[in-house]
C-alpha cells in the first residue's frame, strides 16, 4: 500500500503511519529554530514542503537521511535521521575476544582504519596494564599521521566534487593510491590494516619502507601546495563555501563539536596536544585553529592539518627507535612466530591468545580516546575479568559532530546542504554503530 505523506498543517495522522516517521516530524514542526520565517519575499506563493534528502543519496556520505522543511529554496529547519547501516559493533564487542574485535573496527571509520585499531588497542592496554615498546609506539603514530592524511586526502577530492569541480577528487585518488601502497609495504594490506596487536604490532617494519614513505612525502608536499593555490583563485569554490555553514565557537562547544569542525570555529583542542598519548609528548607540531567557522574555515584547517601531519611524519622517520615491537609478555600479547614455530611453549600461547586472550582485572572500568582525523575516537570498556569486554561503548567523532549540522543546516539554502554536510565529513559506519 502506498504511504501517504504526513501533513503538518493538517496534523492528520494516517492509522498506519509509523510512529518513527511520526516522530521526525513532530521534530520538525516543534523544533525551535533561530530562522526569521515570518517573512516571504523569497517565495511569493508562501510555499512550504517536507524534502528528504537521503538516506539513498550519494552525496550524503553515507546512508544519512536529511528531513528538510523548506520555505521557498531556504531551509527553516532540520532532523537528522541516522541508523540505516546500524550493525551493533558495540554489542559484536561484548561476544569477541579484545583481539578478535579489533578487526571490527577498520569498518566503523573505513576511511582511517588504522586510526581506529590503535584507539581499541590503547583502551584495552590501558584496562590490563600493558607497557608497549617504544619502537612499536613511533610505528603506531607514524602509521597514524598517514591515515589522516588519507582520510583527508578523501575528504579534500570529495568536499571540492560537491562544490562542483572533478579533478581534485582525481587528484587526490591519485596520493591515496601511493598511501596505500606504502600501507601494503607497512602492514601488509592496503585498505582495512590490522596491523596493530594488543601490547604492539603484527610485525616489524623494514627500513625500505620508512625510505619509501620519506621519498613520497617530498613529492606530496609540492603537490599540497599547488592545490592550495589554485582553490586559492578558483571563485566558484570560494563563493559555495566562504560564509556558508557558520557556526560560532559557543555553538559548536554547545553541540559538541570535535576535531576539525570544533577547531574551525576557535576552539584549540586536539588530544595530541593537550592529552597525549603514544609519543605526541615528544613531537614539534601545531594546532591548527580558525575563527571563521564557515566551510571555508573548515577546509583550511584540514588542509593545514595535513601540512603538520607531514612534519610530524619527518621527525618520526629521523628519530624511529631499534626494539622489539611488541610486549615481551606470553598473557597479554601473541608471541613472535618464530617462537611459535620453534617453541611448544609458544605455541600453548599462541592458541591460548586467540582461545581467550587478555583478560584486564575484574571491576576495571577505563576510557581512553586519540585524536582522529574526524575529532575526539574513544572507548570506553569495563572489564569482567574475562577475555572479552562485559560493556564496550564508543564514542565516534562522525556521530558526534552530526549533531551540530541540524544547527548549520537551518537558515541556509537547499543548494548548500551538500556542501554542509561534506564539510562536517562523516562516515555512517562510524556514526550508526
Amino acid at each position: 500500500m502506498e504511504q501517504p505523506v504526513f501533513d503538518i498543517k493538517k496534523k492528520v495522522k494516517p492509522k498506519f503511519f509509523p510512529k518513527h516517521q511520526e516522530a521526525i516530524y513532530r521534530r520538525l514542526e516543534n523544533k525551535h529554530t533561530s530562522v526569521d520565517v515570518s517573512k516571504k519575499d523569497g517565495d511569493p506563493l508562501n510555499t512550504e514542503m517536507v524534502l528528504n534528502l537521503g538516506p539513498q543519496h550519494p552525496a550524503t556520505h553515507g546512508v544519512l537521511r536529511c528531513v528538510l522543511k523548506l520555505d521557498g529554496e531556504k531551509i527553516e529547519k532540520c532532523v537528522l535521521d541516522v541508523g540505516y547501516l546500524h550493525r551493533g559493533v558495540e554489542k559484536i564487542a561484548e561476544h569477541k575476544t579484545y583481539q578478535e574485535f579489533m578487526p571490527y573496527t577498520d569498518r566503523m571509520d573505513y576511511l582511517s582504519p588504522y586510526s581506529n585499531n590503535v584507539a581499541f588497542c590503547l583502551a584495552v592496554e590501558k584496562a590490563a596494564g600493558i607497557e608497549v615498546p617504544l619502537r612499536a609506539q613511533w610505528l603506531r603514530t607514524l602509521a597514524c599521521e598517514l591515515a589522516r592524511i588519507s582520510a583527508h586526502l578523501l575528504w579534500l577530492g570529495t568536499m571540492v566534487m560537491d562544490s562542483g569541480a572533478i579533478s581534485m577528487f582525481m587528484w587526490t585518488f591519485r596520493e591515496r593510491e601511493f598511501l596505500y601502497d606504502i600501507f601494503d609495504k607497512f602492514a601488509g594490506v592496503r585498505f582495512t590494516v590490522s596491523h596493530s596487536r594488543i601490547g604492539g604490532l603484527q610485525f616489524d617494519v623494514d627500513q625500505s619502507v620508512l625510505d619509501h614513505i620519506g621519498n613520497w612525502l617530498k613529492k606530496f608536499e609540492k603537490e599540497l601546495a599547488s592545490w592550495r593555490k589554485m582553490l586559492a583563485k578558483n571563485a566558484i569554490f570560494l563563493r559555495r563555501v566562504i560564509d556558508v555553514g557558520h557556526i560560532t565557537k559557543a555553538d559548536a562547544i554547545d553541540y559538541g563539536l570535535t576535531g576539525p569542525s570544533l577547531r574551525a570555529s576557535g576552539v584549540a583542542h586536539d588530544h595530541r596536544r593537550f592529552e597525549p598519548y603514544m609519543v605526541y609528548d615528544q613531537l614539534d607540531f601545531d594546532v591548527v585553529i580558525r575563527e571563521e567557522g564557515d566551510c571555508y574555515a573548515r577546509y583550511l584547517v584540514r588542509h593545514d592539518e595535513m601540512l603538520e601531519s607531514i612534519k610530524i611524519i619527518k621527525q618520526l622517520l629521523a628519530k624511529v627507535p631499534k626494539g622489539d615491537i611488541r610486549a615481551d609478555d606470553a598473557k597479554a600479547t601473541y608471541a613472535s612466530k618464530n617462537e611459535i614455530y620453534y617453541s611448544m611453549e609458544g605455541l600453548i600461547h599462541d592458541f591460548m591468545m586467540t582461545d581467550v586472550g587478555v583478560c584486564p582485572p575484574k571491576g576495571v572500568e577505563v576510557y581512553h580516546a586519540i585524536e582522529s582525523p574526524k575529532g575526539e575516537l574513544g572507548f570506553h570498556i569495563m572489564s569482567d575479568g574475562t577475555g572479552s569486554p562485559w560493556r564496550c561503548k564508543i564514542n565516534s567523532p562522525s556521530f558526534t559532530n552530526l549533531q551540530g549540522l541540524e544547527k548549520i543546516m537551518e537558515g541556509a539554502m537547499i543548494a548548500d546542504t551538500v556542501v554542509l554536510i561534506g564539510s562536517i565529513d562523516p562516515v555512517m559506519g562510524e556514526a550508526d554503530k
